[in-house]
């Protein structure tokens, strides 16, 4: 019989203080690259700020003249002033039509579109998918083919010109509504099922236990929301006929005409119609990247 000795292995020479430290080399590199790239991406961000406060406390002369300068000589601050006395332009009516237009449209979708999106995610019903597969088959309509039935809707309805002609036409999106249900989707069954134990209904379960704990998502869609309803133009360029109903971007439109383009006042007016937007995502950008990822969707 043949004994097998067992191997046995040197131990590995202790390494110096050089060899333990990491490389950072690499690391310097990347890590100034990084910096660099961000940099970059920070100031060509910031270009088109600088050209809006520019222009918009500048005058038309300056504007458009050959000979420009980093900033005006003289800061026009009058344009502020030009721009909310301007008769022909109710702008300072715009922007409180585009807040509440914006506000309650947001609020609307949210409630219509989560509604849908938990029926169609939690209550059981043979035909559901069916309902989901229409739904998604809203999203492969080109919005010109449904713009003029709805319009002719709207006017046999005497909202044109009303808040309620502006708002209650968009308050369901398909888009949205399947964003809710993904979500719902990975929402745990466990906080409804013991929902259920206490009594609670599938309304009672949504409206009490789900909408809590999913303040993060809905915060998300509001976001999304409120911006889509705050840019809007072509549905409150039409419904929108008479001055004193116009929002924002309506407004906007007509400081530039066939005849004339006042470029002071388009930049002013756009500062000023951005500043909500600003607010609104610098308020919800934490939770605007997080909502989009609990959805499930996989890029």
């Amino acid at each position: 019989m043949t004994t097998t000795m067992p191997e046995v292995r040197e131990p590995a020479p202790p390494s110096s203080d050089r060899d333990r430290r990491p490389k950072r080399g690499g690391g310097v590199m990347s890590s100034t690259g990084l910096y660099i790239a961000t940099g970059t991406a920070a100031f060509l961000f910031l270009v088109p700020f600088y050209l809006l406060v520019r222009n918009a406390l500048s005058t038309d002369a300056e504007i458009t003249g050959e000979n420009w300068k980093f900033f005006p000589t003289h800061l026009q601050w009058g344009n502020v002033t030009e721009l909310f006395t301007d008769e022909t332009v109710p702008f300072a009516q715009s922007l409180w039509n585009s807040a509440v237009v914006a506000t309650l449209h947001t609020i609307g979708v949210l409630l219509v579109c989560s509604l849908a999106g938990y029926a169609l995610a939690r209550i059981p019903y043979r035909h559901a998918n069916k309902v989901f597969y229409a739904v998604l088959g809203t999203l492969m309509v080109p919005t010109a083919v449904t713009f003029v039935p709805s319009f002719v809707l709207v006017s046999s309805l005497g909202w044109v010109d009303t808040y309620r002609g502006l708002i209650i036409p968009g308050l369901f999106s398909g888009f949205t509504c399947f964003l809710f249900r993904q979500y719902f989707l990975g929402f745990p069954k466990e906080l409804e099922e013991a929902a259920r134990v206490d009594g609670l209904g599938y309304w009672g379960a949504y409206w009490r236990i789900v909408v809590p704990n999913s303040l993060n998502f809905f915060a998300a869609m509001a976001t999304i929301t409120f911006i889509n309803g705050w840019n809007s133009f072509l549905w409150p360029l039409v419904i929108g006929q008479d001055p004193g109903s116009w929002t924002v971007q309506v407004a906007l439109s007509n400081y530039m005409t066939n005849q004339t383009v006042i470029f002071h006042l388009i930049f002013m007016a756009t500062a000023f119609s951005i500043l909500p937007l600003v607010f609104v995502f610098l308020f919800l950008q934490r939770w605007l990247v997080q909502g989009i990822a609990q959805t499930g969707i996989k890029g």
